[in-house]
């Protein structure tokens, strides 16, 4: 196959062994200026070092970008406030952070001149899909080179003699038998012994909570404050997004709360067995359903609901720069109006439990509620509704009891209704 010609591209570059291979090969392979970038979502990564490691393994330009509370603000929030959960349990980590980082690299690349772009993904998974598509809705001019679907490269060593032989410094440190990806958000653990659906994670994989088992036996209560459906304080104090996250990841992680091992459909067709950690987002979910509950009336929270189902499925399969997914957000800014007040939740051992919630904007009244006495609801009442409401049972029913299961009532002739 005819490469195509190639000038200048971006890369999505972690500095790791993959990125260093990859710049060289690019160099290599398309004879093309290589510009480096690296986003800081808060995956704890050390980024000190890493513009020389770039430039020496042969790009021209590093670009290291802190998009941690644009990816809150606008890619986490957005998909908590819908609800959105991947096949039950899943909350997204990895899928919404491809998109902000391909974003960004499409602005590069315009800012900078640059004909292509490139990322580190193999053939197998889904993050392939989540950047090429944004690529695709941002900017379709651009060439997508993928390395792993055109190098002889199959494996860390490999990869490791082609740096090597080109002297790209690379760290040599022992690698983990998991695979992982880390933000703000989570850490998700994938291979090794979790190759295997029936292996129990091993405790040493976690990194982000405390074993349930380990954590503190003494309860700790949490209060969170929503405005519109996006969370803006803890324990009374106002609180932007990263601070926000970043302390209930700290408190969630030591009672253990978020840890989810699934097994899920991948969009490539295939299932893959992923163990993920989400303190801090798995409280996020549970105060804010607590406040849905109050001031939603239920059909629109039952509907909500199915639209939640979707929202994840768009953001799981990298279509989030699309109209479908903006419309979903237009109505859930409508849905959110009245998502406004506190919740309360007590963290032990795992379990994360909803205590308390209050929202000026409650549909809940206790007057309406209550078992005893009150003069709203008149109980004699139901009796007309519930004759109405099971109408349709009681016709069928009777039709088998008073003859069709005895053969004594004769189907209907339309023929006899004839038009004058």
């Amino acid at each position: 196959m005819t490469k195509p010609n190639v000038k200048k591209c971006v890369l999505a570059y972690s500095g790791g062994l993959d990125t260093s291979a990859i710049v060289a090969w690019l160099r290599e392979n398309y004879d093309c200026e290589v510009i480096c970038m690296t986003a800081d979502l808060g995956q704890e990564e050390e980024l000190t070092g890493l513009e020389e490691k770039a430039l020496a393994s042969g790009a021209s330009k590093l670009y290291v970008e802190d998009l941690r509370d644009e990816f809150l603000r606008e890619y986490i929030f957005p998909t908590l406030r819908a609800g959105a959960i991947y096949e039950r349990e899943y909350l997204l980590g990895t899928s919404f952070a491809r998109p902000i980082i391909a974003k960004r690299m499409v602005e590069i690349a315009e800012a900078e001149g640059a004909d292509a772009v490139s990322h580190g993904c193999t053939g197998k998974g889904n993050d392939q899909v989540r950047f090429e598509l944004t690529f695709k809705a941002l900017n379709p001019r651009l060439t997508v080179i993928a390395p792993w679907r055109e190098w002889e490269i199959r494996s860390r060593e490999d990869a490791l003699a082609y740096c090597a032989a080109r002297d790209i410094p690379v760290q040599q440190s022992t690698r983990s038998i998991y695979s992982r990806d880390r933000n703000i958000w989570h850490i998700s653990h994938e291979g090794g012994i979790l190759e295997n659906p029936w292996q129990e994670p091993e405790e040493e994989m976690f990194t982000l909570t405390t074993s349930p088992l380990a954590a503190p036996d003494e309860p700790e209560y949490v209060e969170v404050g929503f405005e519109k459906g996006v969370p803006v304080s803890l324990n009374g104090a106002a609180m932007g997004p990263i601070e926000m996250v970043t302390q209930l990841n700290q408190i969630g992680g030591r009672h253990g709360i978020g840890r989810v091992d699934m097994v899920e459909n991948r969009l490539v067709g295939i299932k893959s067995r992923g163990v993920y950690e989400t303190p801090g987002g798995s409280i996020l979910y549970k105060a804010l359903q607590g406040i849905e509950s109050l001031v939603l009336d239920g059909e629109t929270m039952h509907y909500k609901d199915l639209l939640a189902q979707k929202y994840a499925e768009i953001v799981y399969y990298g279509r989030w720069f699309t109209p479908l997914r903006e419309a979903l957000d237009a109505c859930m800014n409508v849905l959110a109006e009245p998502m406004t007040g506190t919740a309360r939740v007590r963290l032990f051992k795992g379990s994360c439990d909803l205590v308390g919630r209050k929202s000026p904007h409650s549909l809940y009244r206790e007057d309406y509620a209550t078992f005893g006495e009150d003069d709203v609801y008149d109980q004699a009442d139901a009796e007309g509704f519930i004759n109405l409401y099971g109408l349709s049972m009681k016709v069928r029913a009777l039709l088998g009891i008073e003859g069709i299961a005895n053969g004594e009532l004769r189907a209907p002739d339309y023929t006899e209704f004839k038009r004058d």
